[in-house]
């Protein structure tokens, strides 16, 4: 049933690329970072959302150029390797797979905790379980999933939206001009957030199996990004009319406890099931995303052998993406929520600094938007990947020395030749 690797089947449509790029960014941010972000932003919350934004734009941009010229999967792994060398390619890769499994450990807690706080870690692992063997079935079938699943978060969504609005507690009097830390803590507030933009360029780490790649990435980037602005910005606002910036940033639920606080507070488990059904969607996303960029990696010796390898039948890295499942399940049973987010979110900013540098180094015939806006995009990520916290920044900068000495000792066996 297992064989070598081979060449992965296009079959995701613009349609089905843009609702994978929804259900990758839906989800983990809207849910969990406002409390978190709102501490540090307060009432100028929507700020640091549009800052966000900006830099996941700038982004978005990059990884869309870069895809079109380089239609495999990978991401920023093989941007990278082509325009800055293949030290900066692994890096990126490596930022990429350690991040984001640390971010997938942070999404299966939270869809645990949403259904049942003593029940989470069994929960969790359930739900790696459950995505892995989806994806495992072939890329098509984690389309139409995911479909249903952003259906359902974004009823969700709209359910929290009247619940906050209509529920008799939003009032502009709930908001305030005060800044909690400052003007560092809109851009702090700015970092927190952009965990819940990180899952576009998952198209691009799909590029294998994308029907027409070079024009349908660059079209489904900026159009799921746009769309997710858009509902975040409506559902932040009603948030915070509900509750205040106080409540909301010392809520563990705040899309929960603004629909609570209010007359339609019958509505509360339908928001939490949306919660738990988003970060299933973001699980199985992340999932796909991850294991094509370890296929990319093993093809050329710079992750184990073992993982180069393609289903014969349904034309899946089947060993990457099992592999991943079972180091997942092992963070989540003794992983804490807030720091696996933290981290993550370092090695993400890495990751889409490099993609920006990438970016920077396109000639002007290969590029489709300002090379300045790529440049942005570096300072951007870097900026806000300093003010994350602490021990965050801590650990990101040792993942990145750990990863350097994981590229030096494996350099003799990239003596072979292999695949450009």
């Amino acid at each position: 049933m297992t064989g070598s690797s081979g060449e992965l089947a296009r079959r995701l449509t613009l349609t089905d690329a843009v609702v994978i790029g929804l259900g990758a960014m839906i989800g983990a941010g809207v849910f969990a970072a406002p409390g978190p972000a709102a501490a540090a932003a307060g009432s100028w919350l929507l700020v640091s959302l549009a800052l966000a934004a900006v830099v996941a734009y700038a982004n978005a941009t990059s990884s869309a150029q870069l895809a079109a010229q380089y239609p495999e999967s990978g991401g920023t792994y093989v941007y990278a390797r082509r325009r800055l060398g293949p030290y900066w390619g692994f890096l990126a890769g490596w930022s990429f797979v350690v991040g984001k499994t640390a971010s997938l450990a942070a999404m299966a807690l939270t869809f645990g905790a949403y259904l049942s706080e003593d029940l989470a870690r069994p929960l969790a692992i359930g739900a790696i379980v459950a995505m892995a063997a989806v994806n495992v079935r072939g890329v098509h079938k984690t389309a139409r999933l995911t479909r249903i699943i952003v259906a359902l978060v974004l009823a969700a969504l709209a359910v929290v939206i009247a619940g906050a609005l209509l529920g008799g507690a939003a009032s502009t009097a709930n908001l305030d001009l005060e800044l909690p830390t400052g003007a560092f803590g809109v851009v702090q507030g700015a970092g927190l957030l952009f965990f819940a933009f990180a899952g576009y360029a998952r198209l691009a780490t799909l590029g294998e199996e994308v029907v027409d790649p070079t024009t349908t990435i660059p079209r489904a980037i900026p159009i799921a990004l746009g769309l997710v602005v858009a509902v975040y910005a409506v559902v932040l606002t009603s948030v915070l009319l509900a509750l205040g910036p106080a409540q909301v940033a010392t809520s563990a639920a705040p899309l929960a406890d603004a629909v609570a606080g209010g007359r339609l507070a019958v509505l509360t488990p339908a928001v939490r099931i949306g919660a738990a059904v988003a970060a299933a969607g973001v699980l199985l996303s992340l999932l796909a995303g991850i294991s094509r960029t370890t296929l990319s990696m093993a093809r050329r010796r710079e992750l184990p052998g073992v993982l180069d390898a393609v289903h014969p039948t349904y034309r899946t890295p089947h060993r990457a993406e099992l592999t991943v499942a079972v180091i997942v399940a092992g963070i989540v049973l003794v992983a804490d929520l807030r720091g696996a987010i933290g981290f993550s979110s370092f090695a993400v900013l890495t990751y889409y600094a490099l993609a920006n540098a990438s970016a920077w180094r396109l000639t002007a015939s290969e590029r489709r938007w300002p090379r300045w806006l790529a440049g942005l995009g570096v300072v951007l990520c870097v900026l806000l990947a300093f003010t994350l916290p602490g021990v965050a920044v801590v650990g990101g900068l040792v993942l990145l020395a750990v990863g350097s000495l994981v590229w030096l000792a494996t350099r003799r066996r990239r003596a072979t030749p292999t695949p450009p």
